[in-house]
Protein backbone atom coordinates (compact mmCIF):
# COMPACT_ATOMS: atom_id res chain seq x y z
CA UNK A 1 0.00 0.00 0.00
CA UNK A 2 0.93 3.54 -0.95
CA UNK A 3 2.02 6.29 2.01
CA UNK A 4 1.27 9.06 -0.57
CA UNK A 5 -1.87 10.01 1.34
CA UNK A 6 -0.60 9.36 4.91
CA UNK A 7 2.65 10.90 4.36
CA UNK A 8 2.11 14.33 2.48
CA UNK A 9 -1.42 15.31 3.11
CA UNK A 10 -2.34 16.30 7.05
CA UNK A 11 -5.60 15.70 8.57
CA UNK A 12 -8.09 18.92 8.31
CA UNK A 13 -9.24 21.30 10.72
CA UNK A 14 -12.92 21.55 11.69
CA UNK A 15 -15.12 21.69 9.07
CA UNK A 16 -18.84 22.38 9.20
CA UNK A 17 -20.42 21.76 6.10
CA UNK A 18 -22.06 18.38 5.66
CA UNK A 19 -20.45 15.53 4.05
CA UNK A 20 -23.40 13.61 2.41
CA UNK A 21 -23.47 9.79 1.90
CA UNK A 22 -24.16 10.28 -1.36
CA UNK A 23 -24.94 13.74 -3.82
CA UNK A 24 -26.10 13.51 -7.16
CA UNK A 25 -25.81 17.55 -8.01
CA UNK A 26 -21.80 17.37 -8.36
CA UNK A 27 -22.06 14.64 -11.07
CA UNK A 28 -25.66 16.58 -12.99
CA UNK A 29 -23.55 19.95 -12.89
CA UNK A 30 -20.28 18.34 -14.41
CA UNK A 31 -22.22 16.97 -17.60
CA UNK A 32 -25.41 19.26 -17.30
CA UNK A 33 -25.22 20.27 -20.84
CA UNK A 34 -25.22 17.34 -22.77
CA UNK A 35 -27.96 16.03 -20.23
CA UNK A 36 -30.48 19.00 -20.83
CA UNK A 37 -29.98 18.40 -24.91
CA UNK A 38 -30.64 14.75 -24.31
CA UNK A 39 -33.66 15.51 -22.87
CA UNK A 40 -34.90 18.38 -25.05
CA UNK A 41 -34.54 15.89 -27.82
CA UNK A 42 -36.69 13.28 -26.74
CA UNK A 43 -39.55 16.45 -25.79
CA UNK A 44 -38.84 18.16 -28.94
CA UNK A 45 -39.49 14.19 -30.82
CA UNK A 46 -42.40 13.41 -28.29
CA UNK A 47 -41.59 9.65 -28.50
CA UNK A 48 -41.68 9.06 -25.04
CA UNK A 49 -41.86 5.59 -24.59
CA UNK A 50 -39.69 3.03 -26.11
CA UNK A 51 -38.45 3.64 -29.81
CA UNK A 52 -35.16 4.79 -30.86
CA UNK A 53 -33.42 6.09 -27.59
CA UNK A 54 -34.13 3.40 -25.85
CA UNK A 55 -33.19 0.94 -28.80
CA UNK A 56 -29.88 2.99 -29.03
CA UNK A 57 -29.44 2.63 -25.09
CA UNK A 58 -30.03 -1.09 -25.41
CA UNK A 59 -27.70 -1.58 -28.02
CA UNK A 60 -24.92 0.48 -25.69
CA UNK A 61 -25.67 -1.44 -22.99
CA UNK A 62 -25.07 -4.72 -24.77
CA UNK A 63 -21.48 -3.83 -26.31
CA UNK A 64 -20.96 -2.66 -22.44
CA UNK A 65 -21.74 -5.59 -20.96
CA UNK A 66 -20.82 -8.11 -23.97
CA UNK A 67 -23.87 -9.52 -23.78
CA UNK A 68 -25.95 -10.39 -26.88
CA UNK A 69 -29.81 -9.35 -26.00
CA UNK A 70 -29.85 -5.82 -23.92
CA UNK A 71 -33.77 -5.05 -22.76
CA UNK A 72 -34.74 -2.25 -20.97
CA UNK A 73 -37.71 -1.79 -18.63
CA UNK A 74 -39.59 0.07 -15.61
CA UNK A 75 -37.27 -0.74 -12.60
CA UNK A 76 -34.26 -2.80 -11.40
CA UNK A 77 -37.45 -4.97 -9.55
CA UNK A 78 -38.85 -5.48 -12.85
CA UNK A 79 -36.33 -6.87 -14.10
CA UNK A 80 -36.11 -9.71 -11.87
CA UNK A 81 -40.02 -10.14 -12.12
CA UNK A 82 -39.84 -10.41 -15.47
CA UNK A 83 -36.65 -12.78 -15.74
CA UNK A 84 -38.48 -15.14 -13.50
CA UNK A 85 -41.84 -14.89 -15.51
CA UNK A 86 -40.11 -15.51 -18.44
CA UNK A 87 -38.37 -18.61 -17.13
CA UNK A 88 -41.35 -20.06 -16.32
CA UNK A 89 -40.50 -19.48 -12.51
CA UNK A 90 -44.05 -20.07 -10.70
CA UNK A 91 -45.98 -21.93 -7.64
CA UNK A 92 -44.39 -25.15 -6.24
CA UNK A 93 -40.69 -23.81 -7.43
CA UNK A 94 -38.05 -23.01 -5.24
CA UNK A 95 -35.11 -20.25 -6.04
CA UNK A 96 -32.05 -19.79 -3.66
CA UNK A 97 -30.56 -16.77 -2.91
CA UNK A 98 -29.23 -14.45 -0.27
CA UNK A 99 -30.64 -13.29 2.76
CA UNK A 100 -28.55 -10.50 2.61
CA UNK A 101 -29.76 -7.96 0.26
CA UNK A 102 -32.40 -5.54 -0.75
CA UNK A 103 -35.84 -6.97 -0.46
CA UNK A 104 -36.82 -7.38 -3.79
CA UNK A 105 -34.63 -9.84 -4.89
CA UNK A 106 -36.86 -12.48 -2.61
CA UNK A 107 -40.16 -10.00 -2.91
CA UNK A 108 -40.09 -10.71 -6.98
CA UNK A 109 -39.98 -14.60 -6.47
CA UNK A 110 -42.82 -14.51 -3.47
CA UNK A 111 -44.77 -12.46 -6.98
CA UNK A 112 -44.57 -14.93 -9.06
CA UNK A 113 -45.48 -17.68 -6.02
CA UNK A 114 -42.36 -19.68 -5.81
CA UNK A 115 -40.35 -20.09 -2.64
CA UNK A 116 -37.35 -18.05 -1.87
CA UNK A 117 -34.77 -20.43 -0.68
CA UNK A 118 -32.57 -18.22 1.32
CA UNK A 119 -28.59 -20.17 2.33
CA UNK A 120 -25.94 -17.96 3.68
CA UNK A 121 -23.67 -15.73 2.85
CA UNK A 122 -19.65 -15.72 2.76
CA UNK A 123 -18.09 -13.39 5.35
CA UNK A 124 -15.61 -11.72 2.84
CA UNK A 125 -17.47 -10.38 0.34
CA UNK A 126 -21.11 -10.33 1.43
CA UNK A 127 -22.31 -13.09 -1.30
CA UNK A 128 -23.71 -16.58 -1.43
CA UNK A 129 -21.76 -19.14 -0.15
CA UNK A 130 -21.52 -21.32 -3.08
CA UNK A 131 -21.23 -24.74 -0.95
CA UNK A 132 -24.51 -23.48 0.97
CA UNK A 133 -26.32 -22.97 -2.37
CA UNK A 134 -25.25 -26.39 -3.29
CA UNK A 135 -26.66 -27.87 -0.54
CA UNK A 136 -30.12 -26.39 -0.64
CA UNK A 137 -31.20 -27.94 -4.32
CA UNK A 138 -33.97 -29.62 -4.26
CA UNK A 139 -36.07 -31.39 -6.72
CA UNK A 140 -38.30 -28.38 -6.64
CA UNK A 141 -35.70 -25.69 -7.30
CA UNK A 142 -35.74 -23.86 -10.45
CA UNK A 143 -33.08 -21.29 -10.10
CA UNK A 144 -30.50 -19.65 -8.37
CA UNK A 145 -30.43 -15.72 -7.78
CA UNK A 146 -27.32 -14.51 -6.86
CA UNK A 147 -27.07 -11.19 -6.08
CA UNK A 148 -23.66 -9.09 -6.42
CA UNK A 149 -23.60 -6.79 -3.75
CA UNK A 150 -22.46 -3.74 -2.89
CA UNK A 151 -20.55 -3.54 -6.76
CA UNK A 152 -18.60 -7.08 -6.25
CA UNK A 153 -19.58 -10.28 -8.24
CA UNK A 154 -20.57 -13.40 -6.36
CA UNK A 155 -18.30 -16.20 -6.46
CA UNK A 156 -20.09 -17.35 -9.77
CA UNK A 157 -17.56 -20.70 -11.14
CA UNK A 158 -19.02 -22.79 -8.00
CA UNK A 159 -22.51 -20.98 -8.48
CA UNK A 160 -22.52 -21.86 -12.14
CA UNK A 161 -21.02 -25.55 -11.86
CA UNK A 162 -23.73 -26.25 -9.14
CA UNK A 163 -26.26 -25.20 -11.84
CA UNK A 164 -25.31 -27.53 -14.61
CA UNK A 165 -25.22 -30.39 -12.93
CA UNK A 166 -29.06 -29.94 -10.90
CA UNK A 167 -30.58 -27.99 -14.95
CA UNK A 168 -30.78 -24.19 -13.10
CA UNK A 169 -31.01 -21.25 -14.32
CA UNK A 170 -29.18 -18.36 -12.75
CA UNK A 171 -30.71 -14.64 -12.63
CA UNK A 172 -28.05 -12.13 -11.69
CA UNK A 173 -29.33 -9.72 -9.56
CA UNK A 174 -26.84 -7.50 -10.39
CA UNK A 175 -28.25 -3.96 -9.97
CA UNK A 176 -25.52 -2.75 -7.71
CA UNK A 177 -23.05 -3.99 -10.34
CA UNK A 178 -22.73 -2.47 -13.72
CA UNK A 179 -19.79 -3.10 -14.87
CA UNK A 180 -17.97 -5.06 -11.96
CA UNK A 181 -16.29 -8.36 -13.32
CA UNK A 182 -15.72 -11.89 -12.27
CA UNK A 183 -12.36 -13.34 -14.03
CA UNK A 184 -12.65 -10.54 -17.02
CA UNK A 185 -16.48 -10.90 -17.81
CA UNK A 186 -18.95 -8.62 -16.86
CA UNK A 187 -21.71 -8.83 -14.16
CA UNK A 188 -24.96 -9.88 -16.40
CA UNK A 189 -23.44 -12.09 -18.80
CA UNK A 190 -22.06 -14.33 -15.78
CA UNK A 191 -25.41 -16.64 -15.72
CA UNK A 192 -28.86 -16.68 -18.03
CA UNK A 193 -30.58 -13.26 -16.97
CA UNK A 194 -28.96 -10.59 -15.87
CA UNK A 195 -30.96 -7.77 -14.04
CA UNK A 196 -29.63 -4.27 -13.38
CA UNK A 197 -31.12 -1.50 -11.72
CA UNK A 198 -31.21 2.45 -12.68
CA UNK A 199 -32.43 3.51 -9.20
CA UNK A 200 -30.82 7.73 -9.41
CA UNK A 201 -28.01 6.50 -6.56
CA UNK A 202 -26.79 3.57 -8.93
CA UNK A 203 -23.38 4.07 -10.34
CA UNK A 204 -25.40 4.81 -13.66
CA UNK A 205 -28.38 6.32 -12.25
CA UNK A 206 -31.15 7.88 -14.00
CA UNK A 207 -33.93 10.53 -13.43
CA UNK A 208 -36.10 7.87 -11.60
CA UNK A 209 -37.01 4.61 -12.23
CA UNK A 210 -35.30 2.16 -14.83
CA UNK A 211 -33.99 -1.22 -15.32
CA UNK A 212 -32.59 -3.80 -17.99
CA UNK A 213 -31.93 -6.72 -18.50
CA UNK A 214 -28.68 -8.92 -20.35
CA UNK A 215 -28.98 -12.29 -21.77
CA UNK A 216 -27.27 -14.11 -24.55
CA UNK A 217 -30.25 -16.50 -25.72
CA UNK A 218 -31.83 -14.92 -28.15
CA UNK A 219 -34.89 -16.49 -28.18
CA UNK A 220 -35.34 -15.54 -24.16
CA UNK A 221 -34.22 -11.85 -24.65
CA UNK A 222 -37.14 -11.70 -27.51
CA UNK A 223 -39.57 -13.49 -24.47
CA UNK A 224 -38.73 -10.59 -22.35
CA UNK A 225 -39.46 -7.52 -24.71
CA UNK A 226 -43.04 -9.45 -25.35
CA UNK A 227 -43.55 -9.41 -21.33
CA UNK A 228 -42.77 -5.91 -20.73
CA UNK A 229 -45.27 -5.17 -23.19
CA UNK A 230 -48.35 -6.75 -21.33
CA UNK A 231 -47.06 -9.75 -23.69
CA UNK A 232 -48.40 -8.68 -26.59
CA UNK A 233 -47.38 -10.45 -29.65
CA UNK A 234 -47.90 -7.49 -31.70
CA UNK A 235 -51.26 -6.27 -33.42
CA UNK A 236 -53.06 -6.69 -29.80
CA UNK A 237 -52.55 -10.60 -30.07
CA UNK A 238 -51.66 -11.48 -25.81
CA UNK A 239 -50.11 -15.14 -26.08
CA UNK A 240 -49.43 -14.57 -22.49
CA UNK A 241 -49.72 -12.78 -19.47
CA UNK A 242 -47.01 -9.92 -18.93
CA UNK A 243 -46.60 -6.66 -17.50
CA UNK A 244 -46.56 -3.33 -17.99
CA UNK A 245 -42.56 -2.56 -17.51
CA UNK A 246 -40.99 -0.04 -20.67
CA UNK A 247 -38.21 1.95 -20.12
CA UNK A 248 -38.88 5.37 -21.10
CA UNK A 249 -37.05 7.43 -23.74
CA UNK A 250 -35.95 9.97 -21.43
CA UNK A 251 -34.43 8.05 -18.90
CA UNK A 252 -32.92 6.17 -21.57
CA UNK A 253 -31.27 9.52 -23.09
CA UNK A 254 -30.01 10.10 -19.75
CA UNK A 255 -28.81 6.75 -19.05
CA UNK A 256 -27.02 6.94 -22.62
CA UNK A 257 -25.40 10.44 -21.27
CA UNK A 258 -24.26 8.56 -18.39
CA UNK A 259 -22.95 5.08 -19.57
CA UNK A 260 -20.04 7.18 -21.64
CA UNK A 261 -18.74 8.45 -18.49
CA UNK A 262 -19.54 5.29 -16.06
CA UNK A 263 -15.34 3.55 -16.33
CA UNK A 264 -14.09 7.21 -15.34
CA UNK A 265 -16.88 7.31 -12.37
CA UNK A 266 -15.50 4.08 -11.23
CA UNK A 267 -12.53 4.87 -11.33
CA UNK A 268 -12.64 7.35 -8.83
CA UNK A 269 -15.00 5.52 -6.25
CA UNK A 270 -12.19 2.85 -6.55
CA UNK A 271 -9.58 5.83 -5.98
CA UNK A 272 -11.60 6.97 -2.48
CA UNK A 273 -11.25 2.93 -1.78
CA UNK A 274 -7.99 3.34 -1.87
CA UNK A 275 -7.66 6.24 0.49
CA UNK A 276 -9.95 5.42 2.52
CA UNK A 277 -7.59 1.88 3.29
CA UNK A 278 -4.64 4.18 3.81
CA UNK A 279 -6.23 6.66 6.23
CA UNK A 280 -7.71 4.01 8.07
CA UNK A 281 -4.50 2.59 8.49
CA UNK A 282 -2.73 5.74 9.58
CA UNK A 283 -5.32 6.06 11.81
CA UNK A 284 -5.47 2.74 13.08
CA UNK A 285 -9.33 2.30 13.64
CA UNK A 286 -8.65 -0.89 11.65
CA UNK A 287 -8.24 -2.53 15.08
CA UNK A 288 -11.91 -1.64 15.45
CA UNK A 289 -13.35 -2.02 12.30
CA UNK A 290 -13.12 -4.30 8.78
CA UNK A 291 -12.70 -2.47 5.33
CA UNK A 292 -14.10 -4.29 2.41
CA UNK A 293 -12.12 -6.46 0.37
CA UNK A 294 -11.52 -6.72 -2.87
CA UNK A 295 -11.85 -10.40 -3.97
CA UNK A 296 -9.63 -12.18 -6.39
CA UNK A 297 -10.38 -12.15 -9.67
CA UNK A 298 -12.92 -9.78 -9.13
CA UNK A 299 -13.43 -5.94 -10.79
CA UNK A 300 -14.75 -4.19 -7.60
CA UNK A 301 -17.28 -0.78 -8.55
CA UNK A 302 -17.95 -0.15 -5.06
CA UNK A 303 -21.53 1.06 -5.53
CA UNK A 304 -21.19 1.13 -1.47
CA UNK A 305 -18.58 1.29 0.58
CA UNK A 306 -19.05 -0.48 3.55
CA UNK A 307 -17.41 -1.03 6.87
CA UNK A 308 -18.18 -3.55 9.50
CA UNK A 309 -17.83 -2.40 13.09
CA UNK A 310 -16.89 -4.50 15.61
CA UNK A 311 -18.25 -5.13 19.12
CA UNK A 312 -21.54 -4.03 19.04
CA UNK A 313 -20.27 -0.25 18.39
CA UNK A 314 -21.98 0.45 14.97
CA UNK A 315 -24.51 2.18 16.20
CA UNK A 316 -22.64 4.27 18.14
CA UNK A 317 -20.08 5.55 15.52
CA UNK A 318 -22.75 6.22 13.13
CA UNK A 319 -24.53 8.54 15.83
CA UNK A 320 -21.10 9.91 16.12
CA UNK A 321 -20.90 10.63 12.76
CA UNK A 322 -24.45 12.20 11.94
CA UNK A 323 -23.79 14.30 14.79
CA UNK A 324 -20.56 15.26 12.70
CA UNK A 325 -23.04 15.54 9.55
CA UNK A 326 -21.43 12.85 8.07
CA UNK A 327 -23.80 10.66 5.91
CA UNK A 328 -24.10 7.19 6.43
CA UNK A 329 -26.26 4.35 6.06
CA UNK A 330 -27.00 0.25 7.04
CA UNK A 331 -27.28 -1.92 4.30
CA UNK A 332 -29.14 -3.99 5.32
CA UNK A 333 -30.63 -3.93 9.11
CA UNK A 334 -33.07 -7.02 8.50
CA UNK A 335 -31.72 -9.88 6.88
CA UNK A 336 -34.60 -11.01 4.75
CA UNK A 337 -35.17 -14.39 6.20
CA UNK A 338 -36.29 -12.38 9.17
CA UNK A 339 -39.00 -9.85 7.49
CA UNK A 340 -42.80 -10.53 9.02
CA UNK A 341 -43.83 -10.97 5.42
CA UNK A 342 -41.63 -14.05 4.66
CA UNK A 343 -42.58 -15.71 8.52
CA UNK A 344 -44.74 -18.10 6.52
CA UNK A 345 -41.66 -19.75 5.50
CA UNK A 346 -40.48 -20.67 8.43
CA UNK A 347 -37.28 -19.02 8.81
CA UNK A 348 -36.01 -17.78 12.25
CA UNK A 349 -33.25 -16.05 13.84
CA UNK A 350 -29.99 -17.89 14.07
CA UNK A 351 -30.61 -20.00 10.75
CA UNK A 352 -28.42 -17.71 8.84
CA UNK A 353 -25.75 -16.59 11.24
CA UNK A 354 -23.18 -14.53 9.24
CA UNK A 355 -26.06 -12.54 7.74
CA UNK A 356 -27.41 -11.85 10.45
CA UNK A 357 -24.06 -10.69 11.86
CA UNK A 358 -23.49 -8.43 9.11
CA UNK A 359 -26.20 -6.95 9.43
CA UNK A 360 -25.92 -6.23 13.23
CA UNK A 361 -22.64 -4.80 12.61
CA UNK A 362 -21.84 -3.16 8.99
CA UNK A 363 -22.30 0.49 7.67
CA UNK A 364 -22.20 2.20 4.76
CA UNK A 365 -19.70 5.64 4.21
CA UNK A 366 -19.76 8.04 1.34
CA UNK A 367 -18.29 6.57 -1.59
CA UNK A 368 -18.95 8.14 -4.69
CA UNK A 369 -16.47 9.77 -7.33
CA UNK A 370 -16.72 13.15 -6.91
CA UNK A 371 -15.54 13.34 -2.98
CA UNK A 372 -12.58 14.97 -1.83
CA UNK A 373 -9.16 13.27 -0.05
CA UNK A 374 -10.17 16.34 2.33
CA UNK A 375 -13.88 14.76 3.12
CA UNK A 376 -12.49 11.18 3.45
CA UNK A 377 -10.15 12.85 5.80
CA UNK A 378 -12.94 13.99 7.85
CA UNK A 379 -15.08 10.64 7.87
CA UNK A 380 -11.91 8.79 9.21
CA UNK A 381 -11.44 11.46 11.80
CA UNK A 382 -15.00 11.15 12.59
CA UNK A 383 -14.73 7.27 12.88
CA UNK A 384 -11.57 7.82 14.97
CA UNK A 385 -12.94 10.59 17.17
CA UNK A 386 -16.28 8.06 17.66
CA UNK A 387 -14.24 5.26 18.66
CA UNK A 388 -12.16 7.19 21.56
CA UNK A 389 -15.34 8.41 22.32
CA UNK A 390 -16.58 5.48 23.31
CA UNK A 391 -13.74 4.18 25.93
CA UNK A 392 -15.27 6.92 27.63
CA UNK A 393 -18.82 7.09 27.44
CA UNK A 394 -19.83 3.25 27.19
CA UNK A 395 -19.92 0.38 29.38
CA UNK A 396 -16.63 -1.26 30.17
CA UNK A 397 -17.57 -4.42 27.40
CA UNK A 398 -17.28 -2.09 24.78
CA UNK A 399 -14.11 -0.36 25.63
CA UNK A 400 -12.05 -2.89 23.51
CA UNK A 401 -12.70 -2.06 20.45
CA UNK A 402 -11.64 1.49 21.26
Amino acid sequence: MSNTVASTVPFPKPANDPIPLISLIPQYNNIKQEIDEAVQRVFTSQNFVLGDEVAQFEADMAAYCDSREAIGCASGSDALLLALKALDIGPGDEVITSPFSFFATASCIDRVGAKPVFVDIEERGFNLDPAAVEAAVTPRTKAIIPVHLFGQCARMDPICRTAVKHNLAIIEDAAQAIGAEYRGRRAGVLGTVGCFSFFPTKNLGGAGDGGLMTTDDAQLGNRLKKLRVHGDYGRYEHVETGINSRLDAIQAAVLAVKLRYLDSWTEGRQRNAAWYEELCEREKVTEAIELPVTLPDRRHVYNQYCIRVRDGLRDHVMESLREEQIGCAVYYPKPLHLQPCFAHHGYKEGDFPISEQVASDILALPIFSELTLNQLERVVTGISNALKSASKSLPQSYKKAA
